[in-house]
């Protein structure tokens, strides 16, 4: 503030000739930085549009997303198939990419599988650039109510919250509505510390439900979901993508990821329709616990469905009629085999054949070596195992045995291309790769299972 004009001019331009050939619409950037500097700073109103761009250069950083590894895949039909070969499919993949500090975030790349099974997956833009946050977003107070009894955070000082609050409320409403309750309590005996603690828990719980809006301009492989959210805060990690058919026909994508905050992990949600607008959704109930969780492609006999791992070793099932709510849980399948023996789990959203739900397993053995299996579930009532493989589809050869993690090929989800499984892995917890297998060759190898 106390630099002299000229300097701040020619400040700037070093700035942007150094950095605007790295970044999209880097003034742009800057504008929006020291706008959100100033919610917490009063700098006046006779500020100059180059020195506000110059203060916003200096509270940014460049981060390298995928500097230390891209990995864990998941494979889903593009929301776009125009304009393609006979015979060919468009394809959306996700990555988890992980950089400085080991945090994680979610970005993508576009791809077409041909009708051969050949695999091209096109090469990235130079950019990424994180959404926009969808101000005023509004939440419905009943939903938000029986969040908070799931949470354990209901009693006296959250009624009063919610009962200043109309039947949908904006964050900013309901932040107005904490700081007057503890105003109140200050003027009376001071705030208890109980309500310390769920005036901070009603406030997690709306920042973790939100919504992200991409520019339509910007291409899928420029557009990146790092972590937000004080849940999110140490990386969002192995998001499992699946294409869910609606009741009437329609598709939406959703995606379960694992939150990070450094301590505790913390299953969530993200859904969208087309790539570019986000909403994330926090999972609750006892069975919304553990990481890996998996949604099946459609309902089944009306019910959201579920896979997961509750206990760190075994493979569970649950059902809801509200996404959001997750309460009951079904032992589905427990370690057998000697590559399975640690623990197993889901390896993304299950697949619907005419043979039933193909679902790809992770399986962990000596040395901590990962490899993937397969398993089969009656169509009509998934809680059946009617097949399994007895040895691995899929383990680490010599050339995919080193990196970040060793001795470990996992993927979070693959995709039926006519008769063909296509399935993108990671190696290492470093890279990412892809194998195919026809679908028949693998149905036939399941030895029946009876649970």
């Amino acid at each position: 503030m106390a630099l002299p004009e000229e300097q701040v001019g020619a400040l700037l331009d070093e700035v942007c000739a150094e950095f605007s050939q790295r970044h999209h619409q880097v003034r742009k950037r800057f504008l929006e930085r020291f706008e959100q500097f100033c919610q917490d700073h009063i700098l006046g109103d006779n500020v100059s549009e180059q020195r506000r761009l110059l203060i916003g250069s200096y509270f940014l950083a460049e981060y390298s997303l995928e500097s230390a590894a891209l990995f864990n895949p998941s494979i889903v039909p593009h929301t776009d198939q125009s304009n393609l070969p006979p015979g060919a499919l468009r394809f959306i993949l996700s990555l988890r990419a992980t950089g400085e500090g080991h945090v994680s975030s979610i970005t993508f790349r576009t791809g077409i599988v041909h009708r051969d099974n050949r695999i091209e997956v096109l090469d990235p833009a130079g950019f990424l650039t994180e959404p926009r946050r969808i101000p005023n977003l509004a939440y419905e107070k009943s939903l938000f109510r029986r969040t908070l009894r799931e949470l354990g955070l209901v009693g006296e000082f959250s009624r009063r919250v919610m009962i200043r609050l109309g039947d949908s409320f904006s964050l900013q409403e309901l932040r107005q509505s904490i700081d007057a309750e503890v105003d109140q309590e200050r003027l009376s005996d001071g705030v208890l510390h109980e309500d310390q603690r769920t005036a901070q828990g009603i406030w997690m719980l709306a920042q973790s439900n939100y919504e992200v809006q991409f520019e339509t301009e910007q291409k899928l492989s420029t557009r990146i979901l790092f972590p937000a959210t004080p849940s999110q805060s140490n990386g969002i990690e192995d998001a499992r993508f699946v294409r869910f058919q609606n009741d009437d026909g329609s598709y939406v994508y959703y995606a379960t990821f694992t939150a990070y905050d450094g301590k505790v992990v913390m299953p969530e949600l993200v859904e969208t329709h087309d790539f570019l607008r986000f909403r994330f959704i926090t999972l609750n109930g006892p069975a919304a616990q553990n990481k890996g969780m998996a949604m099946f492609p459609r309902k089944i006999n009306g019910q959201f469905a579920m896979l997961a791992r509750q206990d760190n070793e075994s493979i569970y099932l649950s059902f809801s009629d509200n996404i959001h709510f997750w309460n009951e849980r079904k032992l589905l399948l427990k370690p057998e085999f000697p590559w399975e023996l640690i623990q197993i789990g889901n390896c993304g959203s299950p697949i619907e054949t005419d043979a039933g739900w193909l679902v790809l397993s992770h399986g962990v053995g000596a040395m901590r070596k990962y490899c993937i299996g397969a398993f089969l579930l009656d169509r009509d009532d998934p809680s059946k195992v009617i097949g399994r493989l007895r040895e691995p589809l899929l383990q680490p050869n010599e050339n995919e045995r080193e990196g970040y993690v060793p001795n470990v090929v996992y993927t979070c989800g693959a995709l039926l291309h006519g008769l063909e499984l296509i399935i993108p892995y990671a190696m290492a917890d470093h890279a990412t790769g892809f194998a195919t297998v026809p679908i028949d060759e693998v149905l036939a190898a399941m030895q029946s299972e009876e649970l």
